[in-house]
């Protein structure tokens, strides 16, 4: 995951191999730290401060993280897009509509001229 840290400005993800929601892993990844000792804080924060307020301070947090993508981001573009889909899948999945819209569009315009009348296949080829 390191590699991709740079990619993950806008917060930290969620670990997908996390063992209780993926919070802590998932924190360790994005600042870089051992997971052990990520652990190891939120269990003695647990026992000082009682079972409430931290039980409920991770599971808050595992609701605001979004989880960490399937398949690992490489642009920005793919970084813009996965934002967009956790935060609002309707969004995304409009943007994916227009998208596929406008190639239909290029598409249908490409058929229609080498379709017509106009087009001479002779100079072409």
């Amino acid at each position: 995951m390191r590699r991709f840290r740079n990619l993950t400005r806008n917060g930290p993800y969620r670990s997908r191999n996390g063992a209780i929601l993926g919070v802590c892993r998932g924190l360790a990844e994005y600042f870089d730290f051992s997971v052990f000792w990520t652990r190891t804080i939120v269990v003695i924060l647990l026992l000082v401060t009682g079972l409430w307020p931290i039980t409920g301070l991770y599971f808050l947090a595992a609701l605001l993280m979004k989880p960490e993508p399937v398949i690992p981001i490489h642009s920005e573009e793919e970084r813009e897009f996965y934002d967009s889909y956790a935060t609002s899948r309707h969004r995304a999945a409009q943007r994916l509509k227009r998208r596929y819209k406008n190639l239909e569009r290029r598409i249908q315009r490409m058929e229609h001229a080498v379709t017509s009348k106009d087009f001479n296949w002779e100079n072409r080829m």
